[in-house]
C-alpha cells in the first residue's frame, strides 16, 4: 500500500512538472504587470514592463504589451505640450488594449490615418468613470496641454458610484502570497485564466455562481436616474472641460435618457455603434466581448470622423 501510494505519488508530480513545463515551453499563461496606486491616487501598472497578453484556452490571443513611464500600455511616452496637437483616451480594458499588439492599438491606428497627431492611451482594465474624471483631476496639468480628450464609457456599468476611492483592497490582493504562488507557478495561472479554477476562487471570495444580465440593470426609470445621478455628481467633483471633452460610447447599448441628458447638458458623444452595425466582419474576439482588429479600427474611425482630425 505504502508502494502504491509512493507510486502515485510520484506520478502526479512527474504530470505536474510535465504540464508546467508544456504551459512555459508554449507560453499559456499571460505575464501579468505588476499594479500599484502612486502618490496621486491613481491605480496603473508598474512602469517600463514588457510582456504578452494570452487570453483563450488555446492561446488563441497572443499580444506582446509595453507600459511606458507613466505607467501605461502604449507604443510612446506621454509628453503633453502646447506646441503640439494631442489627443487622449482614457478607458477601462477595452483602451488598454491588452488584446492586440501595442504598436497596433487604437492610438495608433489613429496616428496612421492623421497628420502631426500624438495620440495618449490611459487604459487600465477595471476603471469605471469615476476613476477615469479621478485621472484627469490628478494629472490636470497634462490634460491641460492635451487638445481633445475621449472618455471611452459603458453604460450603466461605468456609473455604478458617485464617489471615487483608489481600490487599495485590489492592490492588495494582488500582491498576497496566493497570488505570487499563482504567478509563479504558470500551470496555476493558465488554469486560472481558463476557468478551472473558479469554484475554488469563489468558495475562498464568497461569490456566487449566479450572474444577472446587463440588460436589467439598465430598466426602469428609476435606475437610469440613480445612473444619471451618479453621473451628475461625479462631474460636480470633477468638472470637464466641455470644449474639448466627448464620451465615446455604443448608443445601441446606451439608456435614450442617459443620451438626452448629455445632448441637454451640451456633452459631445461619439457613436461607434453605428458602425459596429453595419460591418460584415466579426468586432469582437471569439471568446470574450473585447473588439478585435477589426472592431479597433471602426472605432478609431469612428473618433477620427466626429472630431475631424
Amino acid at each position: 500500500m505504502i508502494k502504491l501510494f509512493l507510486k502515485v505519488t510520484l506520478y502526479l508530480i512527474l504530470i505536474f512538472l510535465s504540464l508546467e513545463l508544456l504551459v512555459r515551453a508554449f507560453h499559456l499563461y499571460p505575464d501579468d504587470s505588476p499594479r500599484f496606486i502612486d502618490e496621486m491616487g491613481v491605480e496603473k501598472r508598474i512602469p517600463n514592463y514588457r510582456g504578452y497578453s494570452v487570453t483563450g484556452n488555446r492561446r488563441q490571443n497572443f499580444s506582446e504589451y509595453h507600459i511606458n513611464n507613466q505607467g501605461f500600455n502604449s507604443y510612446r511616452e506621454f509628453t503633453p505640450s502646447y506646441s503640439k496637437k494631442e489627443l487622449a483616451i482614457i478607458g477601462d480594458s477595452y483602451i488598454q488594449g491588452f488584446h492586440q499588439n501595442y504598436y497596433n492599438s487604437i492610438g495608433k491606428k489613429i496616428e496612421d490615418r492623421t497628420k502631426d497627431l500624438e495620440v495618449y492611451e490611459y487604459g487600465y482594465a477595471g476603471w469605471d468613470l469615476a476613476d477615469q474624471l479621478h485621472l484627469l483631476h490628478a494629472y490636470s496639468d497634462d490634460f491641460d496641454k492635451i487638445d481633445h480628450i475621449v472618455i471611452y464609457m459603458k453604460y450603466p456599468m461605468d456609473l455604478g458610484r458617485a464617489i471615487y476611492e483608489p481600490n487599495t483592497e485590489r492592490i492588495k490582493l494582488l500582491n498576497s502570497t496566493p497570488f505570487k504562488i499563482r504567478d509563479n507557478i504558470k500551470l496555476l495561472y493558465y488554469a486560472s485564466q481558463i476557468g478551472f479554477l473558479d469554484p475554488i476562487k469563489n468558495l475562498l471570495t464568497g461569490k456566487q455562481d449566479t450572474q444577472q444580465s446587463d440588460s436589467n440593470n439598465n430598466q426602469g426609470n428609476a435606475m437610469d436616474s440613480l445612473y444619471i445621478g451618479n453621473f451628475d455628481k461625479l462631474l460636480e467633483t470633477y468638472p470637464i472641460n466641455k470644449s474639448k471633452t466627448s464620451l465615446l460610447l455604443d448608443k445601441r447599448k446606451t439608456s435614450v435618457k442617459f443620451l438626452e441628458h448629455c445632448k441637454k447638458n451640451g456633452i459631445d458623444v461619439i457613436d461607434f455603434g453605428s458602425k459596429f452595425e453595419e460591418s460584415k466582419k466579426p468586432v469582437t474576439l471569439i471568446y470574450d466581448m473585447h473588439w478585435n482588429n477589426n472592431g479597433r479600427t471602426l472605432v478609431a474611425e469612428s473618433i477620427i470622423e466626429h472630431l475631424g482630425l
